[in-house]
Protein backbone atom coordinates (compact mmCIF):
# COMPACT_ATOMS: atom_id res chain seq x y z
CA UNK A 1 0.00 0.00 0.00
CA UNK A 2 1.29 3.43 -0.93
CA UNK A 3 2.24 5.48 2.11
CA UNK A 4 0.17 8.62 2.61
CA UNK A 5 2.00 11.88 2.03
CA UNK A 6 2.99 13.91 5.07
CA UNK A 7 3.36 17.64 5.55
CA UNK A 8 7.14 17.13 5.32
CA UNK A 9 6.71 15.51 1.90
CA UNK A 10 4.72 18.54 0.78
CA UNK A 11 7.39 20.91 2.10
CA UNK A 12 10.17 18.97 0.37
CA UNK A 13 8.37 18.90 -2.99
CA UNK A 14 7.50 22.60 -2.78
CA UNK A 15 11.01 23.56 -1.68
CA UNK A 16 9.79 25.38 1.42
CA UNK A 17 9.83 24.80 5.16
CA UNK A 18 7.16 22.88 7.06
CA UNK A 19 6.13 26.10 8.78
CA UNK A 20 5.33 27.69 5.40
CA UNK A 21 3.10 24.73 4.48
CA UNK A 22 1.38 25.03 7.84
CA UNK A 23 0.75 28.75 7.31
CA UNK A 24 -0.79 28.07 3.89
CA UNK A 25 -3.07 25.35 5.27
CA UNK A 26 -4.14 27.14 8.41
CA UNK A 27 -4.02 30.75 7.31
CA UNK A 28 -1.90 31.62 10.35
CA UNK A 29 0.53 33.97 8.63
CA UNK A 30 1.49 35.69 5.38
CA UNK A 31 2.98 33.66 2.54
CA UNK A 32 4.30 35.16 -0.69
CA UNK A 33 2.11 34.35 -3.67
CA UNK A 34 4.76 32.29 -5.57
CA UNK A 35 5.49 30.14 -2.52
CA UNK A 36 1.79 29.73 -1.80
CA UNK A 37 1.28 28.47 -5.37
CA UNK A 38 4.20 26.03 -4.96
CA UNK A 39 2.66 24.61 -1.78
CA UNK A 40 -0.79 24.21 -3.33
CA UNK A 41 0.72 22.50 -6.37
CA UNK A 42 2.67 20.09 -4.12
CA UNK A 43 -0.43 19.29 -2.06
CA UNK A 44 -2.35 18.44 -5.23
CA UNK A 45 0.48 16.40 -6.73
CA UNK A 46 0.97 14.32 -3.58
CA UNK A 47 -2.76 13.95 -2.79
CA UNK A 48 -2.03 15.19 0.71
CA UNK A 49 -5.18 14.70 2.79
CA UNK A 50 -5.79 18.34 3.82
CA UNK A 51 -5.92 19.35 0.18
CA UNK A 52 -9.61 20.08 0.70
CA UNK A 53 -8.62 22.83 3.09
CA UNK A 54 -5.95 24.03 0.71
CA UNK A 55 -8.37 24.34 -2.19
CA UNK A 56 -10.78 26.26 -0.05
CA UNK A 57 -8.00 28.66 0.90
CA UNK A 58 -7.02 29.10 -2.73
CA UNK A 59 -10.63 29.67 -3.85
CA UNK A 60 -11.89 31.59 -0.82
CA UNK A 61 -14.48 28.95 0.01
CA UNK A 62 -16.10 25.79 -1.33
CA UNK A 63 -19.77 25.77 -2.29
CA UNK A 64 -20.00 21.97 -2.19
CA UNK A 65 -21.67 20.27 0.77
CA UNK A 66 -21.23 16.57 1.41
CA UNK A 67 -24.49 14.80 2.25
CA UNK A 68 -23.80 11.46 3.95
CA UNK A 69 -27.04 9.61 4.69
CA UNK A 70 -27.72 6.20 6.14
CA UNK A 71 -29.83 4.35 3.59
CA UNK A 72 -31.71 5.64 0.55
CA UNK A 73 -33.91 2.52 0.48
CA UNK A 74 -35.51 4.01 3.61
CA UNK A 75 -38.20 6.45 2.36
CA UNK A 76 -37.39 8.84 5.22
CA UNK A 77 -33.82 9.36 4.00
CA UNK A 78 -34.81 9.44 0.33
CA UNK A 79 -37.26 12.28 1.02
CA UNK A 80 -34.72 14.01 3.25
CA UNK A 81 -32.10 13.92 0.48
CA UNK A 82 -34.57 15.40 -1.99
CA UNK A 83 -35.40 18.31 0.32
CA UNK A 84 -31.76 18.98 1.23
CA UNK A 85 -30.85 19.21 -2.45
CA UNK A 86 -33.71 21.65 -3.10
CA UNK A 87 -32.86 23.85 -0.11
CA UNK A 88 -29.16 23.80 -0.98
CA UNK A 89 -29.84 24.79 -4.58
CA UNK A 90 -31.78 27.82 -3.34
CA UNK A 91 -28.57 28.94 -1.61
CA UNK A 92 -26.30 28.22 -4.60
CA UNK A 93 -24.79 25.21 -2.84
CA UNK A 94 -23.93 21.96 -4.60
CA UNK A 95 -24.65 18.61 -2.92
CA UNK A 96 -22.38 15.59 -3.16
CA UNK A 97 -24.46 12.63 -1.93
CA UNK A 98 -23.09 9.39 -0.50
CA UNK A 99 -24.62 6.66 1.67
CA UNK A 100 -23.25 4.48 4.45
CA UNK A 101 -25.80 1.63 4.24
CA UNK A 102 -25.52 1.69 8.05
CA UNK A 103 -21.97 0.30 7.74
CA UNK A 104 -19.22 2.06 9.79
CA UNK A 105 -16.57 0.90 7.30
CA UNK A 106 -18.45 2.45 4.38
CA UNK A 107 -18.95 5.57 6.48
CA UNK A 108 -15.19 5.84 7.03
CA UNK A 109 -14.50 5.43 3.31
CA UNK A 110 -17.17 7.97 2.40
CA UNK A 111 -15.78 10.55 4.83
CA UNK A 112 -12.31 10.13 3.34
CA UNK A 113 -13.73 10.49 -0.17
CA UNK A 114 -15.66 13.63 0.73
CA UNK A 115 -12.54 15.16 2.25
CA UNK A 116 -10.71 14.45 -1.01
CA UNK A 117 -13.50 16.15 -2.95
CA UNK A 118 -12.91 19.43 -1.15
CA UNK A 119 -16.32 19.80 0.44
CA UNK A 120 -16.85 23.03 2.31
CA UNK A 121 -19.35 21.53 4.77
CA UNK A 122 -21.05 18.29 5.76
CA UNK A 123 -24.57 17.17 6.57
CA UNK A 124 -24.66 13.61 7.84
CA UNK A 125 -26.53 10.86 9.61
CA UNK A 126 -23.76 9.19 11.64
CA UNK A 127 -23.58 5.46 12.30
CA UNK A 128 -22.30 6.19 15.82
CA UNK A 129 -18.74 5.20 14.96
CA UNK A 130 -15.72 6.86 13.27
CA UNK A 131 -15.47 9.59 15.89
CA UNK A 132 -11.89 10.38 14.87
CA UNK A 133 -12.83 10.96 11.24
CA UNK A 134 -15.70 13.29 12.16
CA UNK A 135 -13.32 15.16 14.46
CA UNK A 136 -10.92 15.53 11.54
CA UNK A 137 -13.51 17.68 9.75
CA UNK A 138 -13.40 20.15 12.62
CA UNK A 139 -9.60 20.13 12.56
CA UNK A 140 -9.79 21.16 8.90
CA UNK A 141 -12.41 23.84 9.66
CA UNK A 142 -15.06 21.97 7.68
CA UNK A 143 -18.37 22.47 9.51
CA UNK A 144 -20.61 19.45 10.04
CA UNK A 145 -24.29 19.16 10.92
CA UNK A 146 -25.81 15.90 12.13
CA UNK A 147 -29.38 15.30 11.02
CA UNK A 148 -31.76 12.78 12.64
CA UNK A 149 -29.05 11.26 14.87
CA UNK A 150 -26.13 12.39 16.96
CA UNK A 151 -23.01 10.91 18.58
CA UNK A 152 -22.41 11.49 22.31
CA UNK A 153 -18.64 11.89 21.89
CA UNK A 154 -19.14 14.63 19.28
CA UNK A 155 -21.03 17.18 21.33
CA UNK A 156 -19.34 20.04 19.45
CA UNK A 157 -21.30 19.21 16.27
CA UNK A 158 -24.57 20.95 15.39
CA UNK A 159 -27.60 18.63 15.50
CA UNK A 160 -31.03 18.79 13.87
CA UNK A 161 -33.54 16.12 14.88
CA UNK A 162 -37.11 15.58 15.93
CA UNK A 163 -38.21 15.48 19.57
CA UNK A 164 -37.56 11.73 19.80
CA UNK A 165 -38.31 11.26 23.50
CA UNK A 166 -41.49 13.30 23.37
CA UNK A 167 -42.70 11.65 20.14
CA UNK A 168 -42.24 8.10 21.45
CA UNK A 169 -43.87 9.05 24.76
CA UNK A 170 -46.89 10.46 22.91
CA UNK A 171 -47.24 7.31 20.78
CA UNK A 172 -46.99 5.02 23.83
CA UNK A 173 -49.30 7.18 25.92
CA UNK A 174 -51.91 6.99 23.15
CA UNK A 175 -52.04 3.19 23.52
CA UNK A 176 -51.90 3.17 27.33
CA UNK A 177 -54.79 5.62 27.52
CA UNK A 178 -56.86 3.16 25.47
CA UNK A 179 -56.42 0.43 28.05
CA UNK A 180 -53.39 -1.34 26.58
CA UNK A 181 -51.08 -2.33 29.42
CA UNK A 182 -49.09 -4.75 27.26
CA UNK A 183 -47.42 -2.36 24.83
CA UNK A 184 -44.37 -3.37 22.80
CA UNK A 185 -41.86 -1.22 20.98
CA UNK A 186 -39.60 -1.95 18.01
CA UNK A 187 -36.77 0.59 18.19
CA UNK A 188 -33.63 1.23 16.24
CA UNK A 189 -30.32 -0.16 17.51
CA UNK A 190 -29.48 0.99 21.03
CA UNK A 191 -26.08 2.27 19.93
CA UNK A 192 -27.86 5.03 17.98
CA UNK A 193 -29.31 8.18 19.51
CA UNK A 194 -32.72 7.65 17.90
CA UNK A 195 -32.95 4.11 19.25
CA UNK A 196 -32.01 5.18 22.79
CA UNK A 197 -34.20 8.29 22.86
CA UNK A 198 -37.34 6.59 21.54
CA UNK A 199 -37.03 3.79 24.09
CA UNK A 200 -36.57 6.47 26.75
CA UNK A 201 -39.82 8.12 25.67
CA UNK A 202 -41.62 4.76 25.75
CA UNK A 203 -40.35 4.12 29.28
CA UNK A 204 -41.35 7.63 30.36
CA UNK A 205 -44.93 7.00 29.29
CA UNK A 206 -45.02 3.66 31.14
CA UNK A 207 -43.82 5.33 34.35
CA UNK A 208 -46.38 8.12 34.01
CA UNK A 209 -49.21 5.58 33.77
CA UNK A 210 -47.83 3.24 36.44
CA UNK A 211 -47.24 0.34 34.03
CA UNK A 212 -44.30 -1.99 34.70
CA UNK A 213 -41.67 -2.34 31.98
CA UNK A 214 -41.38 -5.83 30.50
CA UNK A 215 -37.96 -6.35 28.95
CA UNK A 216 -39.45 -8.83 26.47
CA UNK A 217 -41.56 -6.08 24.93
CA UNK A 218 -38.61 -3.74 24.24
CA UNK A 219 -37.00 -4.99 21.05
CA UNK A 220 -34.35 -3.12 19.08
CA UNK A 221 -33.82 -4.06 15.44
CA UNK A 222 -31.24 -3.04 12.83
CA UNK A 223 -32.20 -0.37 10.34
CA UNK A 224 -31.50 -2.73 7.44
CA UNK A 225 -32.87 -6.21 6.82
CA UNK A 226 -36.04 -7.91 8.08
CA UNK A 227 -35.25 -8.32 11.78
CA UNK A 228 -38.24 -6.16 12.73
CA UNK A 229 -40.62 -8.87 11.54
CA UNK A 230 -38.81 -11.48 13.63
CA UNK A 231 -38.90 -9.50 16.87
CA UNK A 232 -42.61 -8.74 16.49
CA UNK A 233 -43.32 -12.43 15.83
CA UNK A 234 -41.38 -13.28 18.99
CA UNK A 235 -43.42 -10.79 21.03
CA UNK A 236 -46.70 -12.16 19.67
CA UNK A 237 -45.61 -15.69 20.64
CA UNK A 238 -45.35 -14.75 24.35
CA UNK A 239 -47.83 -16.18 26.84
CA UNK A 240 -49.00 -12.59 27.34
CA UNK A 241 -48.46 -10.96 23.96
CA UNK A 242 -48.74 -7.22 23.46
CA UNK A 243 -52.11 -5.76 22.49
CA UNK A 244 -50.45 -2.52 21.40
CA UNK A 245 -47.27 -1.92 19.41
CA UNK A 246 -45.14 1.11 18.56
CA UNK A 247 -42.89 0.57 15.55
CA UNK A 248 -40.39 3.35 16.24
CA UNK A 249 -37.90 2.09 13.66
CA UNK A 250 -38.97 3.69 10.38
CA UNK A 251 -36.99 1.24 8.29
CA UNK A 252 -38.86 -1.75 9.75
CA UNK A 253 -42.47 -0.56 9.31
CA UNK A 254 -42.97 -2.23 5.94
CA UNK A 255 -41.60 -5.64 6.97
CA UNK A 256 -43.61 -5.60 10.21
CA UNK A 257 -46.82 -4.87 8.29
CA UNK A 258 -46.04 -7.65 5.83
CA UNK A 259 -45.48 -10.14 8.67
CA UNK A 260 -48.71 -9.13 10.43
CA UNK A 261 -50.68 -9.58 7.20
CA UNK A 262 -49.14 -13.00 6.58
CA UNK A 263 -49.90 -14.05 10.16
CA UNK A 264 -53.50 -12.79 9.76
CA UNK A 265 -53.17 -10.45 12.73
CA UNK A 266 -56.15 -8.11 12.57
CA UNK A 267 -55.39 -4.41 13.04
CA UNK A 268 -56.67 -3.00 15.33
CA UNK A 269 -58.80 -5.97 16.46
CA UNK A 270 -55.87 -8.16 17.50
CA UNK A 271 -53.19 -5.50 17.73
CA UNK A 272 -53.32 -1.71 17.94
CA UNK A 273 -50.47 -0.21 15.94
CA UNK A 274 -48.61 3.13 15.88
CA UNK A 275 -45.75 3.68 13.42
CA UNK A 276 -42.91 6.13 12.76
CA UNK A 277 -42.92 7.71 10.04
CA UNK A 278 -45.88 8.91 7.97
CA UNK A 279 -45.11 7.48 4.53
CA UNK A 280 -47.33 8.47 1.58
CA UNK A 281 -49.12 5.13 1.78
CA UNK A 282 -49.87 5.00 5.53
CA UNK A 283 -53.27 6.67 5.11
CA UNK A 284 -54.11 4.64 2.00
CA UNK A 285 -53.87 1.09 3.35
CA UNK A 286 -56.72 -0.42 5.39
CA UNK A 287 -56.93 0.50 8.13
CA UNK A 288 -55.06 3.82 7.76
CA UNK A 289 -52.14 3.84 10.19
CA UNK A 290 -51.85 6.01 13.28
CA UNK A 291 -48.43 7.59 12.81
CA UNK A 292 -45.78 9.96 14.09
CA UNK A 293 -45.11 12.26 11.15
CA UNK A 294 -41.53 13.50 11.08
CA UNK A 295 -41.18 17.05 9.72
CA UNK A 296 -38.72 16.18 6.96
CA UNK A 297 -38.98 19.56 5.25
CA UNK A 298 -38.00 21.33 8.47
CA UNK A 299 -35.17 18.90 9.21
CA UNK A 300 -33.73 19.57 5.76
CA UNK A 301 -34.21 23.33 5.94
CA UNK A 302 -32.58 23.71 9.36
CA UNK A 303 -29.67 21.46 8.34
CA UNK A 304 -28.93 23.43 5.19
CA UNK A 305 -29.33 26.78 6.95
CA UNK A 306 -26.92 25.71 9.69
CA UNK A 307 -24.20 24.36 7.44
CA UNK A 308 -24.51 27.36 5.11
CA UNK A 309 -24.16 29.80 8.01
CA UNK A 310 -21.19 27.86 9.40
CA UNK A 311 -19.47 27.86 6.01
CA UNK A 312 -19.88 31.63 5.87
CA UNK A 313 -18.74 31.98 9.50
CA UNK A 314 -21.97 33.74 10.46
CA UNK A 315 -22.63 31.85 13.71
CA UNK A 316 -20.87 31.85 17.11
CA UNK A 317 -18.82 28.70 17.76
CA UNK A 318 -21.17 27.16 20.37
CA UNK A 319 -22.94 24.10 18.89
CA UNK A 320 -26.63 24.39 18.00
CA UNK A 321 -29.21 21.77 19.00
CA UNK A 322 -32.43 22.11 17.02
CA UNK A 323 -35.20 19.68 17.95
CA UNK A 324 -38.30 19.93 15.79
CA UNK A 325 -41.66 18.70 17.14
CA UNK A 326 -43.22 15.80 15.24
CA UNK A 327 -46.93 15.57 14.49
CA UNK A 328 -49.04 12.76 15.95
CA UNK A 329 -51.72 11.58 13.51
CA UNK A 330 -54.51 9.46 14.97
CA UNK A 331 -56.13 7.23 12.38
CA UNK A 332 -57.81 3.82 12.52
CA UNK A 333 -55.05 1.36 13.45
CA UNK A 334 -55.59 1.76 17.21
CA UNK A 335 -58.62 1.09 19.35
CA UNK A 336 -59.71 0.87 22.98
CA UNK A 337 -59.10 -2.49 24.59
Amino acid sequence: MKKAATIRDVAARAGVSVSVVSRVLNGTGPVAAPKRAQVLDAIEALAYRPRAAARQLSQGHSDTVGLLLADLTNPFFARLADRVVADARARDLQILLMTTQEDPHLEAQALDTLLDRSVGGMIGTPTGHNVERWEKLAALDIPAVFVDRTVAELDQVDVVSIENVQSAATATRHLLDRGHTRVGIVSGPLDTSTGVERVRGYEQALRERGVARDERLVRPAPFRGDRGADVVAEMLALDEPPTGLVVANTAQVRVVLKMLAQARIAIPGDLSLVVFDDNPWTDLIRPPLTAVRQPIDMLALHSVELVHARMRQKLPPAPRRIRVPAEFLERSSTTHL
